[in-house]
């Protein structure tokens, strides 16, 4: 998983060549910064760009860069399946349901609320 601060502090000192950009998994721009390190406007950007990082949050940033991988309640998708606080979520909801705490109603609403959340 990626850092916010660690990508400012590339940005900031080694932005210039671009090795932040490779961090972040954009490539091409990293290719980019590095074909014209030599105008000094790579530097200039990411200089800028140091700045936009510092100030974004943490789930902004989670968003962009790190895949949907959200830090919102311990909740999220990491690689398409369900992390595993929320999957012990949905089990302890069928504990319930099975001991018969709730109905089934109750379950359905429940646990489509859960899965919505993604």
């Amino acid at each position: 998983m990626k850092n916010r601060i660690t990508a400012a502090l590339l940005a900031f000192f080694l932005g210039y060549i671009g090795i932040h950009k490779f961090y972040l998994g954009q490539n091409v721009a990293g290719i980019l910064y590095l074909l014209f390190c030599w105008t000094f406007i790579p530097g200039l950007i990411a200089f800028f760009e140091t700045i936009g990082l510092l100030l974004m949050s943490d789930q902004a940033f989670d968003i962009q860069y790190n895949r949907g991988v959200m830090g919102y309640g311990g909740y999220g998708v990491i690689g398409g399946e369900l992390s595993k606080d929320k999957a012990a979520t949905l089990g302890e909801l069928k504990k319930l349901y099975d001991q018969g705490v709730i109905t089934a109603e109750e379950y359905e609403g429940k646990r489509r609320k859960i899965l919505d959340s993604l």
